[in-house]
């Protein structure tokens, strides 16, 4: 499918600098954009890019002004990163269209008392056991296993070899990506006097809200009491562990291979990096931003910055981070005072010696 540039400013309600008959095809990244590509340009540090691409249309902001001459279309907007997001979706509506049906692919296993709404595709070899309840417009795709009791809500959708333990309740518009567990044991063991552990029953659950994605392999634990939250909007990526009674805010957005341990509250509109590890029990405040690899074990207060293991600070750590590169030199300086100190005492004691003779 081919679209003009003109076309794509009138969905975007942009505005066009260039050849508003240029045609597109396909979606691409700036520094790797051919002839009939479309790219957008949001970061500065890639704009040397645009006067070297050969893309056919440009989206920029609307307050950007080229340095040199460009030989795209420019289609400019308020924001380049959301409208390319835009089209991104739309691009992946044509070309990755979902061609499965409503119905139940056979062989499967679902139980007779369980419900199942309107417009739901089930894959083969999945089950569902007793008393699930799944809402309209669902897509559970092959080998699929939702526990007894669950209940899922309209619109969702659970990639091949997704595992929904019992009495889980998920909400609507909520994506689950190939083999994420949902609702496991949380890891909770009881020390004895002779060095072994008892098991904690698990005996909670795992409550998903609306318009949430959980990444592939990603786990979620049940609590021991109660429930464990995922609230409204958030985005986990993949191979993350979220353990017991967990509460993950509205909107937070967690990187891959990171771990939330079990009764931490992370607040509304967190963004926490790659293989950041939470301590449990803990509250984070709301706005809270982690960089990857950090290490929380502290409470932290709304809309803070925090870096490194331990974590400190943004400013803090940056500042540590530039003493960090010069301990090399510093302890070579250390190392030349140490030895004049001694040569020093070494004249000193000489001088002491020879005044006593």
């Amino acid at each position: 499918m081919q679209f003009t540039a003109k076309q794509i400013s009138e969905f975007l309600d942009g505005t066009i600098e260039g050849d508003e008959t240029a045609t597109v095809k396909e979606l691409s990244k700036i520094e790797s954009g051919g002839a009939g590509s479309l790219c957008f340009l949001s970061n500065p540090k890639y704009e040397s890019y645009l006067y070297t691409t050969q893309a056919s249309v440009v989206i920029v902001s609307r307050d950007f002004v080229p340095a040199q001459p460009v030989n795209c279309t420019l289609i400019k907007v308020k924001d380049p990163y959301s409208s390319f997001s835009i089209l991104l979706e739309k691009y992946n509506e044509v070309v990755n269209q979902d061609r499965t049906t409503p119905g139940i692919d056979q062989p499967c296993f679902i139980h007779p008392s369980a419900k199942i709404g309107k417009n739901v595709y089930i894959g083969a070899f999945c089950t569902i056991e007793e008393n699930v309840v799944i809402g309209d417009n669902c897509k559970i795709y092959t080998q699929a296993y939702i526990g007894a009791d669950t209940q899922i809500g309209n619109d969702v959708m659970l990639y091949p070899g997704v595992k929904i333990y019992n009495r889980t309740i998920l909400g609507n518009r909520i994506t689950i990506h190939a083999n994420a567990v949902i609702g496991s044991d949380g890891f909770g063991f009881a020390p004895q006097p002779d060095g072994t552990y008892n098991k904690i029953a698990q005996i909670g659950n795992v409550v998903v809200e609306d318009d949430v994605e959980i990444g592939a392999n990603t786990t979620i634990d049940r609590a021991t009491m109660g429930s464990t939250f995922i609230r409204k909007g958030a985005k986990l990526d993949n191979l993350i562990q979220i353990a017991h009674n967990v509460d993950v805010g509205a909107h937070s957005v967690v990187a891959a291979q990171s771990g939330i341990s079990g009764s931490t509250k992370l607040g509304d509109n967190s963004v926490i990096g790659g293989q950041v590890g939470i301590a449990g029990h803990l509250n984070l405040g709301k706005g809270t931003q982690v960089g990857a690899q950090a290490g929380i074990n502290f409470n932290t207060e709304d809309n803070k910055q925090w870096h490194g293991s331990p974590a400190q600070p943004l400013k803090e750590w940056m500042r540590s981070t530039v003493i960090f590169k010069k301990l090399p030199e510093v302890e070579k300086r250390v190392r030349e005072l140490e030895a004049k100190i001694a040569e020093l005492n070494a004249l000193i004691e000489q001088i002491t010696t020879t005044q006593n003779r």
